[in-house]
């Protein structure tokens, strides 16, 4: 257990005194200012009209509203969360590689599998801190434009779905770290990332988003109607590839000497 929390507290250490933070911060800072700015076109047809093509992009997220305006924030964490989420787990396990460090964790007294879940913890806290700076940005920019319909019923609606948002899109972080080992830097799970999000878009298209992992996390958020066409399987399936991108992470971790 001491070597768990030692290496725990190693990995948030780097992760807190990184640029990386900072960088997916600003990213984060942008999305709510942009939806909030949607919404607050909406609230105004006038100006949506006077606006012309700006107007009409925001009309597609429908009316002005708290129950709106959450779907928005879970589409932006659904989204945008599966870039900056894969560019943390991709920095936290490619740094090693990129730093010329991978060699002296291993010559560390300590078990490789304890060290790997380590930085899965770390990331798997670092994303959800994300994502709930995005929900309290989004939120204070949602009073700020002074949208309606707010009540403790609509604001428990939002929270479950920006919650179960979160986690699906957490879910899909594993995979991206066996990237960044089997490629031994960033351009590899960054690539990876890069590829299963235009992926996702395509399968959801032609109609079996459903059954696509990465897919699952933007047809929850209602991207593309009321649960996108979901099953239980659909959720099964983010489980399984999020369990299969851990063993293999730490498959690749405990066989490093032979690679």
């Amino acid at each position: 257990m001491g070597h768990f929390t030692a290496a725990l507290q190693a990995e948030g250490s780097k992760i807190r005194k990184s640029k990386m933070i900072w960088v997916t911060l600003a990213i984060f800072t942008v999305a709510p200012l942009m939806g909030g700015f949607f919404m607050f076109v909406l609230k105004d047809p006038e100006l949506a009209r006077t606006t012309g093509l700006l107007g009409d992009k925001a009309q597609i997220l429908g009316e002005a509203t708290w129950p709106a305006y959450f779907s928005l924030l879970a589409q932006i964490i659904a989204v945008g969360g599966l870039i900056v989420f894969g560019f943390v787990t991709s920095w936290v396990f490619g740094r090693e590689y990129a730093d010329r460090t991978f060699k002296d964790l291993l010559a560390l007294p300590v078990r490789r599998s304890i060290i790997v879940l380590a930085k899965f913890i770390a990331i798997f806290i670092t994303c959800l801190l994300l994502s709930l700076y995005v929900i309290v940005a989004g939120i204070l920019i949602g009073m700020g434009v002074g949208l309606p319909e707010w009540s403790a019923a609509t604001a428990a609606e939002g929270g479950y779905l920006l919650a179960v948002t979160t986690l699906l899109t957490v879910a899909l972080s594993p995979p991206v770290a066996f990237f960044a080992c089997y490629g031994k830097g960033f351009l590899a799970p960054i690539g990876f990332v890069i590829f299963m999000v235009v992926c996702a878009q395509i399968i959801a298209a032609i109609g079996y988003g459903a059954y696509f992992p990465w897919a699952v996390p933007a047809l929850y958020s209602g991207m593309a109607g009321t649960a996108g066409g979901l099953t239980a399987m659909s959720f099964v399936i983010v489980v399984l590839m999020a369990m299969a991108g851990f063993a293999a992470t730490v498959a690749w971790w405990l066989a490093a000497d032979q690679q």
